[in-house]
C-alpha cells in the first residue's frame, strides 16, 4: 500500500448479480473513481466466473486503484452456467449466507489496501448494513429500478389492508379486475393494479416470498445514509419528493450512462460487465440503414416468453415492413430455445437481424433508429430517454409495469402493448411508432427529455452533477 492509497477514501461497491444491477453499479463506480476514490467492487463468484467467460480475464484484472472481489452465493452450481439466475432463490440464499463473507472481504481489502470508508450497495443486498453499521461508516443503497416503482411497493400493506391484494382467486387475473384503479398512491394519478408491480397478483397470503422482503428490505433501508437513484431531478421531481419523505437522503444522479461519458476517466474503458457477447456486427449493420428506419427490439436480460408470443412478435415486425435489429437471447423462450419460424426468417432477410446481444447505448444512439419495442426495465427505460428514442412497452416484471406506466401516462414517450400478445397488435404499434402522427408526437417528446437529461449532467449546475457533489461529500464523512 503506497501513501496515496492510504489516504485515499475506499469505497466497496456490491451489486445483486444480474445484468441489469451489475451493469449501473458498475458505471456508479467508474464515476466515483473518477472522483478520487479507490474501488472494490464485489461480485459474487457464480456472476464473476460468467463474466470472465464472456470478456476475458483482462477486463476483469485489477488497477492500481480498481480492485475486484468476490463472495460465493451458497448456491448449488446451475445445470447451465449461462442461464439467469432464479431471483427468489438468490435472494434468500445471499441474505441468509453472505453478511460473514462480505465482512471478510471488507476486512481483506481493508488490510490489502486502504481502511474501507464506505459501502454502496444494491438495495436489494441491504444485508451489508449491518457491515457499515459495525465499521462506523456511511452505508449507502443504490436503487437500481425506477423510481416509482419504491413507492408502489412501499404502499403493499395498503393494497393488503384494503383487500386488493393478495387475489382471492386465478379468476382475478383475466376477468377485468386488474383494470381497478388505484387511487392513494402518491404522484400515480389513475394507476391500476396491473400497473403495480407484479407480486400484488398472489393468490394466497404467504405464497409470495417478494412481498414480504420487499417490505423488510423497505424498512431496513431507512436506516442507511442515503438511497441512490439512477434518474435525474427533472424528469421525476414529484417522486423523489415522496420519496424523500420516507428515507434518508434520496440523490438523484442520473442517467449513469451520460455522467459516466461526461466525467469518467478513460483508464478503466477497458472494465466490461456484459454477461452476454456482445455481436460487433450490429453497428456495421446499422450504417447501411437510413436515419430514423430501424425499430430495434430488445426484452433484457431477466423477460421470458412463450413460443407462441414469439412468434406473435415474429409476425408482427414482418407485417410492420420496416427493418428491425433483434436481440434474442438464448433463453429468451421459457423451457426451449428460441426458434424462430423459416417463413419469417425467409421473408424478413432483407431487412432484420437478428443477434444474442449488443452494445445498447451505442445502438440507441444511432442516426438509424426510428424506435425501440421493449420491456420497460429501468436501464432500458432511461438510456432510450437518454437517446431520445420513443418506445412500445412489454412489462413482464418488478418494477416494469410502473416504468411503462410512467414512459406513457406521464412522460408521453411510450405506447404500450398487450400482454396477450398478438401479431396485428404488434404491426399496428410499430407503424405507429416509425412514422404515425402519435410516434412522432412522441418522438418530439423524447428528444426534449433528453435535452433535459443531458443539462442535467451538464458541469457544473445541472441537478445530477449538484447531487453527485453531495453525495461525495456524504461518502466522504466518517463516521457515519
Amino acid at each position: 500500500m503506497d501513501s496515496t492509497q492510504k489516504n485515499q477514501p475506499h469505497v466497496v461497491c456490491i451489486p445483486f448479480p444480474a445484468q441489469g444491477h451489475i451493469n449501473p453499479m458498475l458505471k456508479l463506480a467508474k464515476i466515483l473513481h473518477s472522483k478520487g476514490f479507490f474501488i472494490t467492487f464485489v461480485n459474487t463468484e457464480f456472476s464473476h466466473q460468467r463474466l470472465l467467460r464472456t470478456l476475458g480475464s483482462a477486463v476483469l484484472h485489477d488497477l492500481p486503484s480498481f480492485h475486484f472481489e468476490t463472495i460465493s452465493d451458497s448456491l448449488p452450481p446451475p445445470e447451465n452456467p449461462e442461464a439467469t439466475q432464479d431471483t427468489t432463490s438468490t435472494l434468500k440464499s445471499l441474505h441468509e449466507n453472505s453478511l460473514g463473507p462480505f465482512k471478510s472481504v471488507l476486512y481483506k481489502a481493508s488490510t490489502l489496501y486502504s481502511p474501507v470508508t464506505c459501502i454502496v450497495a444494491d438495495f436489494l443486498m441491504g444485508f451489508t448494513l449491518p457491515a457499515a453499521e459495525e465499521l462506523d461508516i456511511p452505508g449507502i443503497l443504490f436503487w437500481t429500478s425506477g423510481a416509482g416503482s419504491l413507492i408502489c411497493y412501499d404502499h403493499y400493506p395498503t393494497l393488503i389492508q384494503k383487500g386488493l391484494m393478495p387475489l382471492k382467486d386465478a379468476s382475478y387475473l383475466v376477468n377485468g379486475y386488474l383494470d381497478t384503479v388505484v387511487d392513494f398512491i402518491p404522484t400515480m394519478p389513475g394507476i391500476r393494479l396491473k400497473d403495480i408491480p407484479p407480486f400484488v397478483r398472489v393468490i394466497h397470503p404467504g405464497d409470495e416470498f417478494l412481498v414480504g422482503f420487499s417490505q423488510r428490505e423497505i424498512e431496513r433501508a431507512k436506516s442507511a445514509s442515503a438511497i441512490i437513484f439512477n434518474t435525474f431531478d427533472e424528469l421525476e421531481y414529484d417522486i423523489l419528493d415522496t420519496l424523500s419523505l420516507m428515507f434518508p437522503f434520496c440523490y438523484g444522479i442520473g442517467p449513469l450512462c451520460l455522467l459516466e461519458n461526461n466525467i469518467s476517466d478513460k483508464s478503466l474503458d477497458s472494465i466490461k460487465s456484459n454477461l452476454w457477447v456482445e455481436d460487433p456486427n450490429c453497428l456495421k449493420w446499422l450504417d447501411a440503414k437510413e436515419p430514423l428506419s430501424v425499430i430495434y427490439v430488445n426484452f433484457g436480460s431477466v423477460v421470458v416468453m412463450t413460443p407462441q408470443q414469439l412468434v406473435e412478435f415474429c409476425w408482427g415486425l414482418a407485417k410492420s415492413n420496416y427493418s428491425f435489429l433483434w436481440i434474442i437471447r438464448p433463453d429468451l423462450v421459457i423451457g426451449d430455445s428460441a426458434v424462430l419460424p423459416p417463413e419469417f426468417l425467409a421473408k424478413t432477410s432483407n431487412r432484420g437481424l437478428l443477434a444474442s446481444w449488443c452494445p445498447q447505448e451505442q445502438v440507441l444512439n444511432h442516426l438509424s433508429i426510428g424506435g425501440f419495442l421493449m420491456h420497460s426495465g429501468w436501464n432500458s427505460t432511461i438510456e432510450s430517454i437518454s437517446s431520445g428514442v420513443p418506445m412500445i412497452c412489454w412489462p413482464f416484471f418488478a418494477d416494469q409495469q410502473p416504468n411503462c406506466w410512467w414512459s406513457c401516462n406521464k412522460w408521453m414517450i411510450a405506447m404500450e402493448i398487450d400482454n396477450d400478445v398478438k401479431s396485428d397488435e404488434v404491426s399496428k404499434l410499430v407503424i405507429e411508432l416509425m412514422s404515425g402522427e402519435r410516434g412522432n408526437e412522441m418522438r418530439k417528446n423524447a428528444i426534449a427529455w433528453k435535452n433535459k437529461a443531458k443539462e442535467a449532467c451538464t458541469f457544473p449546475s445541472g441537478s445530477s452533477v449538484v447531487n453527485l457533489d453531495k453525495l461525495i461529500h456524504l461518502l466522504q464523512s466518517s463516521p457515519k
